[in-house]
């Protein structure tokens, strides 16, 4: 396992540490890290704060993102996507797809290459998380019916 995932692994931690979700994610270009991020929807009262989301605003402005590899521990859902998408990121690199399948055609159809290393520490991490948390997870991925 590279760096990398390595490194949104431990963002995936942190926020699991914090009381949080643990998905992180590390944004790349030319090998070296821009930044890194993780779900911070709990901790922050956000519901729009995934961890692809966080580790793109801790990046800030780039000008441009065609040059950059996005990792995240869970393969990104429709929201994350559309944003990968709008800023042309030409590959994610995820630690699983099992626990939640998310948006990878959407980002396949529109020219994101998505490689799914199907690493059994992050389906562990969040096989045992849903389990435990399943009305946080259903909030995460907008699966929550109406107060």
């Amino acid at each position: 396992m590279d760096e990398f995932m390595r490194e949104a692994i431990n963002q995936a931690r942190k926020s699991l540490s914090e009381g949080g979700i643990p998905i992180g994610s590390v944004l790349v270009r030319n090998g070296k890290q821009i930044a890194a991020g993780h779900n911070k929807r709990v901790q922050e009262n956000n519901p729009i704060l995934h961890g692809e989301m966080d580790c793109l605003n801790t990046a800030g402005r780039q000008g441009s993102f065609k040059n950059t590899v996005i990792y995240s521990t869970l393969m990104p859902c429709y929201m994350c996507a559309g944003t990968i998408v709008q800023f042309k990121i030409p590959r994610v690199i995820v630690g699983e797809s099992k626990t939640f399948s998310g948006a990878r055609e959407f980002m396949e159809q529109h020219g994101v290459e998505v490689i799914d290393l199907d690493l059994q520490e992050c389906t562990s991490m969040m096989t045992e998380f849903i389990q435990e948390n399943p009305d946080l997870w259903n909030e995460d991925i907008g699966e929550t019916e109406e107060p």
